[in-house]
């Protein structure tokens, strides 16, 4: 018997206890950047979606889809405008908004999840009051700040064995209109509503660096009373900051552990989930 073979035994063994701690967990996973755009790379990420939930781990998938709507708006002649790092929403950007996430980005992640082997069933944030909103700040334009969450609709998925793959499109509760919300925000008010055990946010950095330049002085782990030291040291800074205070709100309201992946490395969900060795930072 080859060593590889071998290897590979060891490594499914050193998975079982993994499985049989989250069968029946929740896991919620917050997919973007390079690993929804690259090919290889979404192909890695669908297949470890859909071998977790396999096991029987419940897993949401939660997305955002900001490349895709910069492409629809160059495409109409409409520049992207962006303000503190959130996209500026007129009126007519959020129709295309709409339009990309709810339509096109969700349509083609459940189509490639069902293509692979999942039973996945789309959902965007206005199905049934998923997520509901106020409008942030003027500044924004049309961008909501999550006043409410009714799981329910993906509690019914998720019972009916869907793999239910939400956009982040929100009902305003003080207009009629719909709201574009931040991807990491709702995914972690979505990890708090559905009691989850984990919330993993997919992004193009290895985790938290001590030096942001060095991949080595990546940060394993982070305990919630470190963060603000690390933000005045300039270790949690820039993108970081937000992704981080999502974390923090999501353990701070139940979920047990929250994780920053890199989604450039194939297969991270599974590395970080079913291995002894973790590959991202994780916040608990």
């Amino acid at each position: 018997m080859s060593s590889s073979h071998v290897e590979r035994a060891q490594v499914l063994a050193e998975a079982l206890p993994y499985i049989q701690k989250y069968s029946g967990k929740t896991v919620v996973v917050k997919y973007g950047g390079n690993a929804m755009i690259s090919e290889a790379l979404r192909k890695a990420v669908i297949s470890d979606i859909i071998l977790l939930h396999l096991v029987g781990i419940q897993v949401v998938v939660v997305h955002g889809g900001g490349p895709e709507i910069s492409a629809m708006l160059k495409k109409i002649g409409k520049e992207s405008r962006f303000v503190d790092g959130l996209r500026y929403t007129d009126e007519e950007t959020m129709e295309v908004v709409q339009q990309v996430l709810c339509g096109k980005v969700n349509k083609d992640l459940v189509a490639t999840l069902n293509r692979m082997g999942g039973r996945a069933l789309g959902l965007c944030g206005m199905d049934a009051g998923l997520f509901q909103a106020r409008k942030l700040s003027e500044r924004y334009g049309l961008v909501g700040e999550i006043t409410q969450v009714d799981p329910s609709i993906v509690e019914d998925a998720l019972a009916d064995g869907y793999i239910p793959v939400v956009s982040t499109v929100a009902q305003g509760v003080d207009g009629e209109t719909a709201y574009n919300i931040n991807a990491d925000t709702a995914a972690a008010k979505l990890a708090v509503a559905l009691h989850a055990e984990k919330l993993i946010l997919l992004t193009d950095v290895r985790g938290l660096l001590r030096d942001p330049k060095n991949e080595e002085t990546l940060i394993h782990v982070v305990e919630l009373p470190e963060v603000p030291g690390l933000v005045k040291d300039g270790i949690i800074q820039g993108g970081m900051i937000p992704k981080v205070d999502c974390c923090v709100e999501a353990v701070r309201s139940g979920v047990e552990r929250t994780h920053i992946l890199d989604g450039r490395i194939p297969h991270s969900i599974l590395i970080e989930m079913l291995s002894d060795e973790g590959i991202g930072t994780m916040l608990l």
